[in-house]
């Protein structure tokens, strides 16, 4: 399967698509967190640490999380348009090629 292949199988459902149980933990708990952070509590680390997944890790996903819940409702709010598939594929490029500065 290539990338954009997968990346469609995540957005259609993280639950089934074939990504590392790593990978489905953290989506699991980002997606509590994005719907419903009033809920998440200690005891949703637990998991991710049980699947393998650092504090780092988990702190990384947590800042990526709260960053694109904060652009995402703020370009709502007033209306911007965001970035299509292609300006975030390039930015994601960027990112892997030279990591962040």
């Amino acid at each position: 399967m290539d990338d954009e292949a997968l990346v469609e199988a995540v957005l259609e459902d993280w639950r089934t698509a074939p990504v590392d149980e790593r990978l489905r933990a953290a989506l699991g708990f980002l997606e509590k967190l994005t719907l419903e952070p009033h809920r998440v509590t200690a005891a949703d680390v637990l998991p991710l640490r049980a699947a393998g997944l650092s504090d780092a890790a988990i702190e990384d996903a947590i800042h990526a999380c709260a960053l694109f819940n904060i652009y995402d409702r703020v370009a709502d709010t007033l209306e911007f348009d965001v970035p299509g598939r292609k300006s975030f594929a390039q930015g994601a490029t960027m990112l892997l090629k030279r990591g962040y500065v």
